[in-house]
């Protein structure tokens, strides 16, 4: 069994799971594997129609809710993470692993790309996860699980912002790791390599295409 298998994966038979970029990829093959091992899940992106199409081919779909979002709004989030704990109650695992990828020279790619990159990779994702935080403080458990990549440890051509984004990433959760320890809050940061996901498909542009 993998790492990211041992991490995410096991025992999570009734555990409460928010996924964000749920509506396809990764988010959505996690989904699928979660139904099947009998967790209660909530699906968010900002695409509900594919959020519904991943809830339909669920094996448990009446376990599945379904919530919008956008990492961009994140003066929606208390709220929105409200709605979360209302579903089922509690959350137990909050799977943070939306976000928007880049395909262009660093030299050429405007500025204004580069901060929408780490406004919905890094500024969105650490939000989310602070308006979470007191919930699992008041559980005394939760599970943080960020979905970075290698390139968040090693940089590759044509991806300095979202690599950036993603050093940024283990940066904040590597030191809330230590902050939450003592609240029995886990945080793990999974890397993945080369997945055919659209992720490179819908990367944006040296200006923003």
């Amino acid at each position: 069994m993998s790492i990211f298998e041992k991490t995410v994966f096991m025992n999570v038979k009734d555990k409460t799971i928010w996924i964000t970029g749920a509506s396809s990829g990764i988010g959505a093959a996690m989904a699928i594997e979660f139904s099947k091992r009998g967790a209660k899940l909530i699906l968010s992106s900002r695409n509900t129609d594919e959020l519904d199409n991943v809830k339909s081919i669920c094996s448990q779909p009446e376990r599945v809710k379904i919530l919008p979002i956008d990492l961009a709004n994140t003066s929606a989030f208390k709220e929105t993470v409200a709605q979360a704990i209302n579903f089922y109650g509690h959350i137990d695992v909050l799977v943070n692993n939306a976000g928007i990828s880049q395909r262009s020279l660093a030299a050429e790619t405007d500025l204004e790309v580069d901060k929408k990159i780490f406004d919905i990779n890094y500024f969105g994702t650490i939000s989310l996860t602070k308006a979470l935080i007191p919930h699992f403080k008041e559980n005394g458990s939760g599970h943080f699980v960020v979905i970075s990549s290698v390139v968040g440890k090693i940089g590759t051509p044509l991806r300095s912002s979202y690599s950036g984004s993603k050093h940024a990433l283990h940066g904040f959760f590597d030191s809330l790791r230590s902050e939450l320890f003592k609240d029995q809050i886990k945080v793990s940061l999974i890397c993945p390599g080369y997945v055919n996901t659209k992720v490179s498909i819908n990367a944006l542009t040296a200006h923003g295409d």
